[in-house]
């Protein structure tokens, strides 16, 4: 048994380490007396998923301010009514081999394109293959695109948000011949899917425009 001298003695030397491991440590310990702090991060255990399917604000290139449906795909494209869902990728390199390489892996996000969003065109390429081609990689991913109408949703996600397009439009371009911006892009982002024509051969492109409705 301690002796009531020994517990005072024990009781002084906690106190007194308790201040200096205190005073030692206070930059890495002080948000332990910050209540503002602690609640927070006692509301965050106890709520995990709160704002999981809250809108922010997002400013668009024009000042303008508007909502956005928080997604947890990031870089996703999916367009329900052709069953197609693929990855975007964003090549690090814009040579045009090294983008050809990125097709094999999902749907390339063009060098050059406007975020999503913003006033402007998006350009995102994709393989296409000749009917009853096996699915291998994603050579097959945009072979169906002529099978697109007006008003079909195409849904891209990127950075946690997921904006809807609606197809406006369908052209059939020569090989080498320019993406022209048309009068869509007047008014807000345009998409427009690429890819050869007929599918899987290079002879010439389609070209797929939609128009953001919803983000």
């Amino acid at each position: 048994m301690m002796s009531k001298d020994q517990k005072k003695i024990l009781k002084a030397f906690i106190v007194i380490y308790l201040a200096v491991f205190t005073i030692v440590n206070w930059n890495s310990i002080s948000w332990v007396f910050n209540y503002r702090t602690v609640s927070s991060i006692f509301y965050d255990f106890f709520n995990p998923y709160q704002n999981i399917y809250a809108s922010s604000t997002f400013v668009t290139n024009d000042g303008k301010q508007t909502k956005y449906s928080y997604s947890p795909e990031i870089d996703v494209l999916r367009i329900p009514s052709l069953g197609i869902l693929a990855p975007v990728i964003l090549p690090k390199n814009p040579d045009i081999l090294a983008v050809t390489n990125d097709l094999n892996n999902g749907v390339v996000y063009y060098p050059g394109s406007v975020l999503p969003g913003q006033v402007g065109q998006i350009v995102v390429l994709g393989h296409s293959a000749p009917t009853n081609w096996p699915k291998i990689r994603y050579d097959w991913v945009f072979s169906d695109l002529n099978d697109l109408s007006y008003g079909d949703q195409i849904h891209l996600y990127f950075d946690n948000k997921e904006y809807i397009y609606s197809v406006r439009e369908k052209k059939i371009l020569k090989k080498g011949e320019e993406i022209t911006p048309t009068s869509l892009v007047n008014n807000g982002n345009v998409l427009v899917l690429v890819s050869c024509w007929p599918p899987g051969k290079n002879l010439q492109r389609i070209a797929v425009q939609a128009e953001l409705v919803t983000y």
